[in-house]
């Protein structure tokens, strides 16, 4: 009877053992907050969205160093959408249901953010876009700490009219929603400003377009006309490639037509013969070569992460070093990492971007930037030929489209809302 009794106690122990280990094992995960990370690493946008992801976890592992946040550690939870749009919405609802991530950090393209949405709203969850933008948008769950056009199309042709005397202008897109919807603002923006139709040509090529000779010879023709020209390209991905071979092919410079690009960065350019793009321009709010004191030590810190000097950075890493930062520092200030108190919380929050200033949050949910126009050297770096003397804050919706121009975001209560129409006093719905 004693052993059986001695046995069983011991069943009674090994059993109260697993018990207690599965609840030290819960209480390990509860400890950690969970960081959603959503870019492509396979397919068409791996390029340039693994950077993000690997940006993502260097800020995250820094976090950790610091003691983390709310007194618990960081947990990245990285998902591969591998840059089909659709996958994008389901891997969302995979970080944030089954990971229990209390925010995510990614997308890329307009198509993969409007796939997105529709989750963010219904389980109420937090995205972080870092990517420049066709605006037009303003949604309670989504914070776009990438360009909305008024920080970088809109002073790239001011900086093209008033600093290069330009009067003839080419708007070159890939046929996709951010190009169209950008170029649809630029040209009622240059229509404001005076430039006649025949002055205006506007051009859509598909992704991954080759064949440059017969578009690039058009705008030759065009540009030959005895005004001062230049091309404002949303030309995405690697069509670039051969847009600026052609360029070069057919004898036009820079200094005679001038190519603004707002989807060439130093990504890019690192896997590119720069030779035939030196003396073209980029407009961004961000540049590796950008000289500040919290610029190099990013810069040193994304070398040692990484291991390897040669790694460049760009304006998207840099908006994911300001949205992550905002949200961290949101959540100190919250006290939790709950929904509904950060996008209360977050409003205002202001931390330092790599340009030397700092970046606020604004309650249409954009932030303020700076506006940088860089020139392409032929080391794949740009140098800054002009910048806004100060801040520009983002605009949700444009001042020059009708349907656009009476719109305004304010997430505050009691307004609350991402498309209020001043003109009848009301909001239009979900704000998207």
């Amino acid at each position: 009877m004693t052993v059986k009794h001695t046995k069983s106690l011991s069943g009674l122990a090994l059993a109260a053992m697993l018990a207690s280990t599965a609840f030290t094992g819960v209480q390990a995960q509860e400890e950690t907050i969970k960081v959603g990370i959503l870019h492509s690493l396979s397919g068409t946008m791996a390029i340039s969205e693994t950077t993000l992801k690997d940006a993502m976890l260097m800020l995250i592992e820094e976090q950790n160093k610091k003691g983390g946040l709310l007194g618990k550690k960081l947990e990245a939870v990285v998902v591969d959408p591998a840059s089909d749009w659709p996958l994008f919405a389901e891997k969302a609802r995979e970080l944030i249901e089954v990971n229990g991530v209390s925010a995510v950090f990614g997308c890329w393209t307009s198509v993969s953010r409007k796939s997105v949405l529709p989750v963010f709203e219904e389980l109420n969850s937090l995205l972080f876009y870092p990517v420049q933008y066709e605006g037009e948008e303003s949604q309670r769950n989504v914070f776009y700490t990438g360009a909305a056009p008024n920080q970088q199309a809109i002073p790239a042709v001011d900086y093209l009219m008033n600093e290069e005397g330009v009067e003839r202008w080419v708007l070159a897109g890939t046929d996709y929603v951010y190009p169209r919807t950008t170029n649809k603002i630029l040209e009622a923006y240059l229509k404001s400003k005076g430039v006649a139709d025949e002055d205006i040509m506007i051009n859509y090529t598909p992704f991954g377009h080759s064949d440059w000779q017969t578009i690039v010879s058009d705008i030759k023709t065009f540009g030959s006309a005895g005004k001062k020209t230049a091309v404002v390209s949303t030309i995405n991905g690697d069509a670039n490639v051969p847009f600026y071979k052609e360029l070069g092919n057919a004898g036009i410079k820079a200094e005679d037509i001038p190519v603004v690009a707002f989807s060439v960065g130093e990504e890019e350019l690192a896997g590119l013969d720069t030779g035939p793009l030196v003396g073209h321009l980029a407009a961004w709010n961000y540049f590796q070569s950008v000289d500040t004191e919290v610029n190099a030590e990013f810069i040193d810190a994304w070398h040692a992460y990484i291991g390897d000097d040669t790694r460049v950075t760009n304006d998207p890493m840099e908006a994911h070093f300001i949205g992550f930062n905002m949200w961290v520092k949101a959540v100190e200030k919250a006290g939790t990492t709950d929904p509904d108190a950060v996008i209360d919380s977050i409003i205002g929050v202001t931390v330092p971007n790599l340009t030397g200033g700092y970046s606020a949050m604004m309650p249409n949910h954009h932030i303020t930037k700076p506006v940088l126009i860089g020139e392409i050297q032929d080391d794949g770096q740009f140098e800054t030929v002009w910048e806004t003397s100060g801040l520009v804050v983002g605009d949700a919706w444009s001042d020059y489209l009708e349907g656009s121009k009476d719109l305004i975001a304010d997430w505050r209560a009691p307004m609350s809302c991402g498309n209020f129409n001043t003109a009848t006093g009301k909001c239009g719905g979900s704000g998207s």
